[in-house]
């Protein structure tokens, strides 16, 4: 979708992070602004963002739960109701909790998958009729490294990720059947500046029972916690690329070039057949 002016830009996780960067680039383009998420003071903070920097830009926004497939259907009636159509969406929405596979709750996996999966799978399922019957539309699902490779104390986030990969490319081909004009581009950043290992603070009451992190848990979430806050990449640089990959119909981005060389060792280690591949000590 080369030409974004005017466009309908939907991004869920648009209070904060990533979701927020992408509104930002999105409104420089002349495009109107339907934001979802939990956090509604996050979503009012965007938008006195977004006008300082593109003043008059058209928005709306929605305290939306991604897991629940009804919400995401009156996000997408909004988008309807206010501008006519949904152009471009940002499934972003993201959240992560960590500790070892088999020590993670019920309550852990059931909101990790909820938000992270469920919140892209009902985006989809959402939007996509909605864009193939307006004949345009391009759809980013923010996945992540972690969608190709593997680190310990992750289980639920890492198997969350790898799901979002495999859907993102079976969309595509999806849509390459059906000849639809509607691409799809799949995000795959690793480490950079966000709230991400903060996310616990968005946690319904409901989904509160979490395991209790062992002594080398807390060492690897501190681990990652100071890998995020190091990130190199900024937000607002991933959210650019991703905005351009819209607008060239580009499938894979990865905004950390090594990764790539991490899944060709992947890859390696999988034709060897012998061990475990260690993204953390390739």
């Amino acid at each position: 979708m080369q030409q974004l002016q005017g466009k309908v830009a939907v991004i869920t996780g648009g209070g904060s992070g990533l979701g927020r960067e992408l509104a930002l680039c999105c409104a420089a383009r002349g495009m109107k602004l339907v934001l979802g998420d939990v956090d509604e003071k996050g979503m009012q903070e965007t938008l006195r963002l977004v006008e300082a920097q593109t003043p008059g830009t058209e928005s709306a926004t929605m305290r939306l739960d991604v897991s629940k497939l009804e919400q995401l259907q009156a996000l997408a009636e909004l988008c309807t109701s206010r501008f006519g159509a949904a152009h471009v969406l940002f499934n972003n929405a993201g959240v992560s909790v960590g500790g070892a596979a088999w020590e993670n709750t019920v309550d852990d996996w059931e909101w990790v998958m909820g938000v992270n999966l469920y919140g892209v799978v009902w985006g989809v399922k959402t939007f996509t009729p909605m864009m193939i019957a307006q004949g345009e539309g391009h759809i980013v699902n923010t996945a992540s490294a972690a969608g190709w490779v593997n680190g310990p104390n992750m289980s639920v986030y890492n198997v969350t990720k790898h799901s979002v990969v495999a859907l993102s490319e079976t969309l595509a081909l999806d849509l390459r059947d059906a000849g639809a004009n509607v691409g799809v581009t799949c995000l795959c950043p690793a480490f950079f500046p966000t709230g991400i290992h903060e996310s616990a603070r968005n946690r319904p009451a409901d989904k509160g029972d979490t395991v209790e992190l062992s002594e080398t848990a807390l060492k690897r979430a501190e681990l990652t916690k100071a890998a995020i806050q190091k990130g190199k990449i900024q937000a607002s640089d991933i959210a650019e690329m991703t905005v351009k990959a819209v607008e060239e119909d580009q499938f894979y981005v990865f905004p950390h070039r090594k990764i790539k060389q991490l899944i060709g060792l992947r890859a390696q280690a999988a034709a060897d057949e012998k061990t475990v591949f260690d993204s953390m000590n390739p």
